[in-house]
């Protein structure tokens, strides 16, 4: 017997769907009245990309010091100018 049938007929009302993550609403202010953009989507993209930026500097440089050091040390190439 299904679920629906089998609560029908204890006479208990229909179970109710649990509400999705993508149902929230935000609430947040917009930061222009045309602008489909709330603060805190604003505040989550400064965020994000700072964090992206320190990243990308870190990468270069591990980057730049093993083009710099590690590669000649280990005698993978030479630098062009010393």
């Amino acid at each position: 017997m299904g679920e629906a049938r089998r609560r029908n007929s204890q006479g208990l009302p229909p179970r109710q769907s649990r509400p999705t993550a993508a149902a929230e609403v935000d609430n947040a202010p917009r930061l222009a009245p045309w602008l489909p953009l709330t603060r805190n989507q604003a505040d989550r993209f400064v965020a994000i990309t700072t964090r992206g930026a320190w990243i990308g500097i870190a990468a270069l440089v591990i980057f730049w010091i093993t083009v710099r050091f590690i590669g000649p040390a280990a005698g993978w190439w030479t630098l062009a100018d010393g």
